[in-house]
Protein backbone atom coordinates (compact mmCIF):
# COMPACT_ATOMS: atom_id res chain seq x y z
CA UNK A 1 0.00 0.00 0.00
CA UNK A 2 1.34 3.35 -0.79
CA UNK A 3 0.53 6.54 1.16
CA UNK A 4 0.61 9.86 -0.59
CA UNK A 5 2.69 12.62 1.91
CA UNK A 6 1.60 15.92 1.56
CA UNK A 7 3.23 18.85 2.97
CA UNK A 8 2.43 21.86 0.60
CA UNK A 9 -0.46 23.86 -1.14
CA UNK A 10 -3.70 25.97 0.44
CA UNK A 11 -6.13 23.82 2.32
CA UNK A 12 -8.21 24.44 -0.80
CA UNK A 13 -6.36 22.00 -3.06
CA UNK A 14 -5.89 19.84 -0.41
CA UNK A 15 -9.19 19.15 -0.59
CA UNK A 16 -9.42 18.35 -3.93
CA UNK A 17 -6.29 16.19 -4.00
CA UNK A 18 -7.53 13.76 -1.25
CA UNK A 19 -10.21 13.32 -3.46
CA UNK A 20 -7.93 11.55 -5.42
CA UNK A 21 -6.68 9.52 -2.88
CA UNK A 22 -7.50 6.64 -1.04
CA UNK A 23 -4.75 6.78 1.92
CA UNK A 24 -1.97 9.44 2.75
CA UNK A 25 -0.35 11.44 5.37
CA UNK A 26 -0.97 15.20 6.17
CA UNK A 27 2.00 17.22 7.31
CA UNK A 28 0.62 19.51 9.17
CA UNK A 29 4.41 21.10 10.18
CA UNK A 30 4.68 21.49 6.81
CA UNK A 31 1.23 22.94 5.99
CA UNK A 32 -0.50 26.60 6.71
CA UNK A 33 -3.86 24.80 8.57
CA UNK A 34 -6.00 26.24 10.41
CA UNK A 35 -7.81 23.96 13.48
CA UNK A 36 -11.15 24.21 11.62
CA UNK A 37 -8.95 22.86 8.19
CA UNK A 38 -7.50 20.09 10.01
CA UNK A 39 -11.20 19.15 11.24
CA UNK A 40 -12.35 19.05 7.81
CA UNK A 41 -9.22 17.57 5.89
CA UNK A 42 -9.92 14.38 8.85
CA UNK A 43 -13.84 14.74 8.40
CA UNK A 44 -13.62 13.78 5.14
CA UNK A 45 -11.24 11.15 4.38
CA UNK A 46 -11.18 7.68 6.73
CA UNK A 47 -7.74 6.77 5.63
CA UNK A 48 -5.61 9.75 6.55
CA UNK A 49 -1.90 9.87 8.75
CA UNK A 50 -2.21 13.15 11.41
CA UNK A 51 1.69 13.81 11.48
CA UNK A 52 3.11 17.70 13.30
CA UNK A 53 6.90 17.01 13.57
CA UNK A 54 8.64 19.03 16.65
CA UNK A 55 10.30 22.10 15.76
CA UNK A 56 7.42 24.11 13.48
CA UNK A 57 5.47 25.45 16.66
CA UNK A 58 5.41 25.31 20.08
CA UNK A 59 4.58 21.60 21.99
CA UNK A 60 0.77 22.73 23.06
CA UNK A 61 -0.04 24.38 19.46
CA UNK A 62 1.39 20.90 17.86
CA UNK A 63 -0.29 18.60 20.53
CA UNK A 64 -3.56 20.55 19.52
CA UNK A 65 -3.51 19.54 16.15
CA UNK A 66 -2.48 16.38 16.33
CA UNK A 67 -5.61 15.93 18.90
CA UNK A 68 -8.18 18.07 16.71
CA UNK A 69 -6.91 15.78 14.25
CA UNK A 70 -7.71 12.34 16.02
CA UNK A 71 -10.68 13.45 16.98
CA UNK A 72 -11.96 14.39 13.20
CA UNK A 73 -11.37 11.26 12.33
CA UNK A 74 -7.76 10.31 11.64
CA UNK A 75 -6.95 6.96 10.51
CA UNK A 76 -3.39 6.87 12.52
CA UNK A 77 -1.39 9.53 14.58
CA UNK A 78 2.61 9.50 13.95
CA UNK A 79 4.58 10.63 17.17
CA UNK A 80 8.06 10.79 17.28
CA UNK A 81 9.34 8.30 19.76
CA UNK A 82 12.18 10.60 21.32
CA UNK A 83 9.25 13.00 22.35
CA UNK A 84 8.38 13.57 26.27
CA UNK A 85 6.69 10.76 28.05
CA UNK A 86 3.93 12.45 28.99
CA UNK A 87 3.38 13.89 25.57
CA UNK A 88 3.34 10.17 24.26
CA UNK A 89 1.15 9.04 26.85
CA UNK A 90 -1.53 11.72 26.13
CA UNK A 91 -1.10 11.31 22.62
CA UNK A 92 -1.07 7.60 23.02
CA UNK A 93 -4.41 7.83 25.23
CA UNK A 94 -6.10 10.18 22.93
CA UNK A 95 -5.72 8.05 19.72
CA UNK A 96 -7.09 4.66 21.51
CA UNK A 97 -10.22 6.23 22.79
CA UNK A 98 -10.76 7.35 19.26
CA UNK A 99 -9.82 4.03 17.39
CA UNK A 100 -7.11 5.87 15.68
CA UNK A 101 -3.76 3.82 15.37
CA UNK A 102 -0.60 4.94 16.62
CA UNK A 103 2.71 5.17 14.78
CA UNK A 104 5.44 5.83 17.14
CA UNK A 105 8.29 6.68 14.19
CA UNK A 106 12.42 7.67 14.86
CA UNK A 107 13.95 9.11 12.88
CA UNK A 108 18.09 9.55 12.21
CA UNK A 109 18.59 11.93 9.42
CA UNK A 110 22.41 11.12 9.08
CA UNK A 111 23.45 7.71 9.27
CA UNK A 112 21.80 4.07 9.75
CA UNK A 113 22.12 2.81 13.13
CA UNK A 114 23.69 -0.86 13.31
CA UNK A 115 21.47 -3.77 13.59
CA UNK A 116 21.18 -4.47 17.71
CA UNK A 117 20.39 -0.20 18.12
CA UNK A 118 17.92 -0.29 15.70
CA UNK A 119 16.10 -3.19 17.33
CA UNK A 120 16.57 -1.70 20.64
CA UNK A 121 14.64 1.54 18.92
CA UNK A 122 11.53 -0.92 17.32
CA UNK A 123 11.44 -1.97 20.64
CA UNK A 124 10.56 1.29 22.49
CA UNK A 125 8.48 2.51 19.98
CA UNK A 126 6.21 -0.91 20.74
CA UNK A 127 6.41 0.00 24.43
CA UNK A 128 5.71 3.42 24.29
CA UNK A 129 2.31 2.52 22.91
CA UNK A 130 2.63 2.05 18.97
CA UNK A 131 0.85 -0.17 16.85
CA UNK A 132 3.31 0.42 14.10
CA UNK A 133 6.66 1.42 14.43
CA UNK A 134 8.19 3.62 11.72
CA UNK A 135 11.85 3.29 11.53
CA UNK A 136 13.79 6.04 8.74
CA UNK A 137 17.50 6.40 8.62
CA UNK A 138 19.77 7.80 6.42
CA UNK A 139 21.06 5.71 3.91
CA UNK A 140 24.94 6.19 3.19
CA UNK A 141 26.10 2.92 2.09
CA UNK A 142 24.10 -0.30 0.61
CA UNK A 143 24.71 -2.51 3.73
CA UNK A 144 21.74 0.48 5.34
CA UNK A 145 19.40 -0.61 3.42
CA UNK A 146 20.13 -4.38 3.69
CA UNK A 147 20.38 -3.40 7.66
CA UNK A 148 16.57 -2.18 7.52
CA UNK A 149 15.06 -4.36 5.37
CA UNK A 150 16.21 -7.08 7.73
CA UNK A 151 13.63 -5.36 10.25
CA UNK A 152 11.14 -6.76 8.85
CA UNK A 153 12.11 -10.36 9.24
CA UNK A 154 9.38 -9.90 12.39
CA UNK A 155 5.80 -10.75 13.10
CA UNK A 156 5.28 -6.90 14.40
CA UNK A 157 3.96 -3.90 11.97
CA UNK A 158 7.41 -2.10 11.14
CA UNK A 159 7.68 0.76 8.33
CA UNK A 160 11.48 1.44 6.94
CA UNK A 161 12.52 4.03 4.86
CA UNK A 162 15.64 4.85 3.22
CA UNK A 163 16.29 8.56 3.05
CA UNK A 164 18.56 10.04 0.80
CA UNK A 165 19.44 9.05 -2.99
CA UNK A 166 20.73 5.23 -1.79
CA UNK A 167 17.21 4.80 0.20
CA UNK A 168 14.96 4.32 -2.70
CA UNK A 169 15.55 1.11 -2.55
CA UNK A 170 14.56 0.66 0.76
CA UNK A 171 11.23 2.49 0.21
CA UNK A 172 10.51 0.47 -3.42
CA UNK A 173 10.89 -3.30 -1.63
CA UNK A 174 9.77 -2.48 2.11
CA UNK A 175 6.17 -3.32 0.59
CA UNK A 176 6.97 -6.54 -0.75
CA UNK A 177 8.88 -7.85 1.77
CA UNK A 178 6.12 -6.78 4.96
CA UNK A 179 5.96 -3.39 5.58
CA UNK A 180 2.60 -1.71 5.91
CA UNK A 181 2.71 1.04 3.46
CA UNK A 182 5.54 2.93 2.04
CA UNK A 183 5.60 6.66 1.62
CA UNK A 184 5.45 8.79 -1.72
CA UNK A 185 5.25 12.19 -2.90
CA UNK A 186 1.88 13.40 -4.67
CA UNK A 187 4.12 14.65 -7.58
CA UNK A 188 8.00 15.69 -8.61
CA UNK A 189 9.30 18.11 -6.51
CA UNK A 190 6.60 17.40 -4.00
CA UNK A 191 8.61 15.71 -1.79
CA UNK A 192 8.30 16.05 2.02
CA UNK A 193 11.38 13.74 2.64
CA UNK A 194 15.36 13.03 0.94
CA UNK A 195 14.76 10.57 -1.33
CA UNK A 196 11.34 10.22 -1.70
CA UNK A 197 9.85 8.93 -4.90
CA UNK A 198 6.99 9.98 -6.47
CA UNK A 199 3.48 8.30 -6.52
CA UNK A 200 3.53 7.90 -10.33
CA UNK A 201 7.16 6.17 -10.07
CA UNK A 202 6.31 4.19 -7.06
CA UNK A 203 3.67 2.90 -8.71
CA UNK A 204 5.86 1.60 -11.74
CA UNK A 205 8.27 -0.09 -9.73
CA UNK A 206 5.96 -1.68 -7.54
CA UNK A 207 4.55 -3.22 -10.84
CA UNK A 208 7.52 -4.34 -12.28
CA UNK A 209 8.55 -6.03 -9.17
CA UNK A 210 5.19 -7.45 -8.01
CA UNK A 211 3.02 -7.77 -11.57
CA UNK A 212 4.01 -9.61 -14.58
CA UNK A 213 7.38 -8.25 -15.25
CA UNK A 214 6.00 -5.67 -17.89
CA UNK A 215 6.14 -2.79 -15.54
CA UNK A 216 2.27 -2.71 -16.05
CA UNK A 217 1.04 -0.37 -12.71
CA UNK A 218 -0.87 -2.57 -10.44
CA UNK A 219 -2.84 -0.94 -7.50
CA UNK A 220 -1.68 -1.31 -3.78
Amino acid sequence: MICVSIGEGPAEELFETLKRLDFAEIRMDMLRLTLKDVHDIFSINTDLIATYRPGATCEDERKQFLIEAIESGAAYVDIEVDSNEEFKKDMVEKAKSKGCKVIVSFHDYEKTPDREELLGIVSLCFESGGDIAKIACKVNTERDNARLLGLLDSDKNIVVTGMGEKGGITRIIAPLLGSPFTYAAPGKGKETADGQLDIIAMKKYLGFLAGDGTGREIEF
